[in-house]
């Protein structure tokens, strides 16, 4: 079942008295802030990751990939 679309209230009325329900340019704000760049200031590129993040990173993956192979071969014996 569809409900059937209400007449708009008499009592009040549309925007700039227009019946038809239409809405003419300049009556409603925009729907977003199209004015700003939104991009925000501007920062210079790093120049990449930082040695000791990448060593630590390293260091993990090493440790890691050790464990499993001691447990492979533990698991074999």
């Amino acid at each position: 079942m569809s409900t059937p679309i209400p007449d708009p209230d008499p009592d009040r009325p549309t925007p700039s008295g227009s019946r038809q329900g239409g809405v003419p340019p300049g009556e409603t704000p925009p729907g977003e802030s199209s004015t700003g760049s939104g991009a925000g200031p501007y920062r210079p590129l790093s120049r990449g990751w930082a040695k000791r993040p990448l060593v630590l990173i390293c260091l993990l993956v090493l440790v890691c990939a050790l464990f499993f192979l001691a447990y492979a071969i533990a698991l074999n014996l």
